[in-house]
């Protein structure tokens, strides 16, 4: 008896020095109806208070994987496909901030997704814009606008820049998109994980994929900024847009900037910074400032 004794304490002793695997959190994969008919596909996961996820031009949510894993283990984490991205419906009509915005708020509403953080990508940093300007900040605690340019677009040689992208998208989108796509990335991906997101960005039509460039370039969002007034980060590449970005920063009241060495998904180069940086950023939303 003494004997098996002793062999089930060496085995407790073993197994409390085995490494503990961490489950992957239970995602809820779903879809919600707009008003308009148009199906919105979602991700969601963990519970407590929300952070909604938003990805820039024609990508998908699952961008955001390394994110939903880790925010769903002490938050409710939701990250969805905007209209005609994705696995979401592919709408003529709604390519525009404006629009967007309005299916933001509509997917607050629909998932009673009150006093949540956005985390808008890329070009959703505009539709982010867009939705405090029409709905105001009421309905969220905080705002991150990660590498995406919200202000005036009318600078003719950036008009003139993204006219040229347009044209050569029109020719050959798929090798344009595989440019862009691998261009995210400062870091090396596997060949597998750059064709499963050069799919996902392909999902979006070519016509609306332009359509959402010319909607954003045609809309001012400079005035929005100075609309709002929940705690707002900037996560932000070194790159050309910085004097941008600065000029986004002065605008926004109070707002802070961080600067990464990273590429354009510098959440997917840079996870550990971006997490740590984003949970402190959350952590500290409703506290009294400093």
């Amino acid at each position: 008896m003494r004997s098996r004794s002793l062999a089930a304490t060496a085995l407790l002793a073993l197994l409390a020095t085995m490494p503990v695997c961490e489950a992957k959190p239970a995602v809820k994969d779903a879809f919600l109806t707009l008003p308009d008919g148009a199906k919105i596909h979602y991700l969601e996961a963990g519970q407590g208070t929300p952070i909604v996820f938003i990805p820039g031009w024609t990508m998908a949510a699952d961008i955001w994987e390394g994110q939903i894993a880790y925010f769903s283990k002490s938050h409710r984490v939701v990250a969805y496909d905007p209209r005609s991205q994705g696995r979401s419906s592919k709408t003529p009509e709604g390519s525009y901030p404006i629009a967007r915005g309005a299916d933001l708020h509509t997917i607050l509403d629909t998932l009673h997704l009150d006093q949540a953080t956005l985390v808008c990508w890329s070009m959703a940093a505009a539709e982010c814009a867009a939705y405090v300007d029409f709905y105001g900040t009421g309905q969220i605690s905080g705002l991150v606008l990660v590498d995406g340019f919200v202000g005036d677009l009318a600078d003719p040689q950036r008009a003139a820049g993204t006219l040229q992208y347009i044209a050569q998208m029109q020719k050959n989108r798929r090798a344009l998109t595989d440019s862009f796509v691998r261009s995210m990335y400062k870091k090396p991906r596997s060949e597998e994980y750059l064709k499963h997101i050069l799919d996902e960005s392909l999902q979006t039509p070519t016509d609306t994929a332009v359509a959402l460039f010319v909607g954003t370039l045609a809309w001012d969002g400079s005035k929005a900024l100075a609309k709002i007034d929940k705690p707002t980060l900037l996560a932000v590449t070194e790159n050309a847009f910085m004097p941008a970005y600065e000029k986004m920063h002065a605008a926004i009241a109070g707002s802070r900037m961080e600067v990464f060495q990273s590429g354009h998904a510098l959440f997917v180069d840079e996870p550990e910074k971006f997490n740590k940086l984003l949970e402190e950023f959350v952590g500290s939303l409703g506290k009294p400032a400093r």
